[in-house]
């Protein structure tokens, strides 16, 4: 199969057994904000699928000309540019992405973590990883030995949902906080909606995730890390 550029997904509408997918790639290192650092790219696999062969098919798809070509990735000074290099190790871990509604959040206004009003719970400054803890919801995110942060299990925190929720809230170390929750939870929906793919099951009519993600790191002369969820 051939992988195209983000401009169009190549291949969609020219065979029913198309795999499309998205990847979201941000920099690794020196991260201190999202700001003009994080990007998403669609391309399109004209063959079936095996997730069990996952690790054969992200080396292959990083290592494919056309992906060579136009997969953008930051480098250490900055700057936007193209892999434009063979892949030498990947990782591939697959993320759970299960999660259908933004209940899942409910729990930080019933346990005290934001104010019915959605004002985040202040609190004393602490830092962790450089990164500044001024509220309640940092806390739940980044301190183990929190008292909210229990309020998700582990496998709560390695939902795809989750993960992007945290990446919006912490962002950096020159991110600028929200003091409300709202913005946060409005946009981890949209990007959640923008990136999986669902549909309702006949039997139950309950809506089910078809899409399957992957926690990518490749290795080249740089390091990147790189999100890819597949729509099949």
């Amino acid at each position: 199969g051939r992988c195209g550029d983000s401009g169009k997904v190549w291949g969609r509408g020219m065979c029913p057994v198309c795999v499309f997918f998205n990847i979201i790639t941000y920099h690794v290192l020196g991260f201190r904000s999202m700001h003009g650092r994080i990007t998403v790219q669609a391309f399109s696999f004209d063959q079936h699928f095996k997730a069990y062969r996952k690790d054969e098919f992200v080396k292959a798809f990083f290592n494919d000309p056309n992906v060579s070509a136009n997969l953008k990735l930051l480098t250490a000074s900055g700057q936007w540019t193209t892999l434009g290099t063979k892949v030498k190790k990947i990782e591939a871990i697959v993320v759970p992405c299960t999660q259908v509604s933004m209940s899942f959040f409910d729990r930080l206004y019933s346990e005290g973590v934001v104010r019915e009003t959605g004002h985040i719970v202040k609190c004393y400054d602490d830092y962790y990883d450089g990164i500044p803890i001024s509220d309640e919801l940092r806390k739940v995110l980044l301190l183990e030995d929190s008292d909210h942060f229990d309020l998700f299990s582990q496998s709560n925190r390695e939902e795809f949902l989750f993960c992007l929720f945290k990446h919006l809230c912490l962002g950096g170390t020159l991110c600028q906080f929200e003091d409300v929750l709202g913005p946060y939870l409005e946009t981890t929906k949209a990007l959640y909606k923008d990136l999986i793919s669902v549909q309702k099951d006949p039997e139950t009519k309950e809506i089910i995730i078809t899409s399957t993600i992957f926690k990518v790191s490749a290795y080249v002369s740089i390091n990147f890390l790189s999100l890819i969820t597949f729509h099949q």
